[in-house]
């Protein structure tokens, strides 16, 4: 995808750049290996994590910070701002922060498709986008037999071209988040097809899914269930043709765990973002392909969603409420 910042995103930089002191200044990050920060909750997590690394704070200022994707021809990340209604940026080169777009629709979650382009959940316009690579915004997904989607929550691509994205309501349950509206589908799972921009119902057996993400061969698709107390993880098998069955729990959470985006390693476990029970639980859950616990990063804030990136996929980039926070570990993202 390609961007050239105007000046609207370079005044958003100096904006950024101002909030960002007085916060940074709060936050000490840890100044001995390995850092505390990154626990281990099972032996088996100490071959993911890198003695000789610690959490970095890379920004801060923002409302509620979401959907980060890495974009390694560009080294940097976009990740959404979704209260203040713009998305940011990161650079790896300059270390610089500075608003990519805004307004963004109150933008959520973010992924790159098969040919590199931007595919973006909007809460404000309730619907899922494409931005093409001179900047244009191609709608892929805003309506289903006829009525408004609820507000498209975080989205996936999978290797067969086909995107697939969650659809529960908060986006229209405020006006913080988008405008309040009532809802006139169900809480679905949907499935666009790669070659016919075909949209289908992959599944509407989870009540307000969340995050979603597929395992290393696509035989796995796992969501968040956020209607569920305490919530859970569940996964689907997935057939070649792209259908779902065998829903089941992967991983329950204990009072007060909240799971919302994630990401898959090549190993198969999953990156969880995690928090709001108490500040203990803030951060990063990682857990096996059996839906075991085996690490927790402990972040300051509640942790919303996370992406590999980096050149060898193996830096952690973590949209943490009001800041973008980073973790070299020792394993790489899912290609």
């Amino acid at each position: 995808m390609t961007h050239v910042p105007g000046r609207r995103a370079l005044i958003g930089a100096a904006a950024a750049a101002a909030l960002a002191r007085p916060a940074l200044a709060q936050w000490t990050p840890s100044e001995r290996y390995p850092d505390p920060a990154v626990r281990v909750l099972d032996p088996s997590f100490n071959r993911y994590r890198l003695v000789l690394a610690a959490v970095e704070r890379l920004a801060t200022g923002m409302r509620w910070a979401e959907g980060p994707a890495w974009f390694g021809d560009q080294r940097c990340v976009i990740w959404s701002d979704i209260p203040n209604n713009r998305m940011m940026r990161w650079d790896e080169a300059s270390g610089r922060a500075w608003v990519f777009r805004q307004p963004s629709n109150n933008s959520n979650g973010n992924t790159r498709d098969r040919q590199g382009r931007l595919v973006t959940c909007e809460h404000l316009t309730r619907r899922v986008t494409r931005t093409e690579y001179d900047g244009s915004i191609t709608v892929i997904a805003d309506r289903f037999d006829g009525k408004p989607l609820n507000s498209p929550n975080d989205v996936v691509v999978k290797s067969d071209g086909s995107i697939w994205f969650t659809d529960p309501p908060f986006g229209i349950l405020g006006f913080y988040e988008g405008e309040m509206a009532q809802p006139e589908l169900p809480t679905n799972i949907y499935r666009v097809d790669g070659r016919t921009g075909q949209v289908t119902v992959a599944s509407g057996e989870i009540g307000r899914p969340n995050g979603l993400a597929f395992s290393p061969d696509e035989r796995r698709l796992y969501v968040v269930e956020a209607t569920a107390t305490p919530r859970v993880i569940r996964v689907f098998d997935v057939a070649d043709d792209g259908r779902l069955s065998n829903n089941r729990i992967f991983h329950q959470c204990r009072e007060g765990e909240t799971p919302d985006g994630f990401r898959v390693d090549v190993d198969g476990n999953l990156w969880c973002g995690w928090g709001m029970g108490t500040a203990e639980l803030d951060g990063v859950r990682v857990i096996n392909r059996d839906g075991a616990s085996i690490g927790h990063i402990a972040l300051p804030e509640r942790c919303a969603n996370l992406c590999f990136g980096g050149r060898f996929r193996n830096r952690l980039f973590m949209t943490a409420s009001k800041s973008l926070y980073a973790l070299y570990v020792n394993t790489q993202g899912a290609a």
